[in-house]
């Protein structure tokens, strides 16, 4: 798994795949930081990670597109499969590799605040939470990603349902509204991302939601293994 790990974190900077995903989220890091902390005069990053919602969103398709469509159509994932590690272990491997770059990411935001830290008095335990939440979308989005990398060997159907995806997520809250049954009410809020994220962005850590957004990651990095597990056998 190690070796998998190494080989898909250098994959990111041997192209300009990984600066492309590092600049757009540093980018828009540091405009609503300048926008609504600097500008507006204020040390509270509600409004920032509430807005890198939507970013997160739409930058993991991109970041985990290449991650098994990539193998399937060059027909490495055959070397993949012949090598002394686990399915799981292939999968753990790659989705380590996209966590480790998204965190490299988000990083940016915790250097925000510490730059705010100079001018006022920053809420630290409201910022972690936050940077909690950040990353805890992250653990269940990329999962999600790469598994829908695993059933194409297009790396653009595999962005532009991780994009449909993504849209999805954000429109789920919409969507509960004008539905008239309620179970199916109740479904919709329940899977609601950004129901289970906005706790996060107040700096409330609740238990039930980091189990929610562990369990979708867990959930379907366990579909991508057996994915591969039926490539094996196909």
């Amino acid at each position: 798994m190690a070796a998998i790990f190494k080989r898909e974190f250098r994959a990111y900077f041997h192209t300009p795949l990984g600066y492309v995903i590092l600049a757009v989220a540093y980018f828009f890091t540091g405009y609503y930081f300048f926008t609504y902390n600097i500008y507006g005069g204020t040390t509270d990053f509600t409004q920032l990670y509430s807005l890198l919602f939507s970013v997160v969103l739409f930058l993991i398709p991109v970041l985990t597109m290449r991650l098994m469509s990539e193998e399937k159509k060059s027909r490495t994932d055959q070397l993949l499969l012949t090598a002394p590690v686990s399915r799981f272990g292939i999968i753990l491997g790659k989705y380590l590799s996209a966590l480790c770059v998204f965190l490299i990411a988000i990083a940016g935001t915790l250097v925000t605040a510490v730059i705010a830290s100079f001018y006022g008095k920053v809420d630290w335990p409201c910022v972690i939470g936050n940077f909690l939440g950040l990353f805890l979308l992250g653990v269940a989005q990329i999962a999600i990603c790469l598994f829908l990398s695993s059933i194409t060997e297009s790396q653009v159907i595999a962005a532009v349902l991780g994009f449909a995806v993504s849209l999805f997520l954000m429109l789920v809250d919409a969507v509960s509204y004008v539905v008239r049954s309620r179970v199916l009410q109740n479904l919709f809020e329940y899977i609601s991302f950004n129901e289970r994220y906005s706790p996060f962005t107040l700096g409330i850590v609740e238990l039930k939601n980091v189990v929610f957004f562990l369990s979708v990651a867990a959930l379907f990095c366990a579909f991508s293994t057996a994915v591969l597990e039926h490539r094996r056998w196909s």
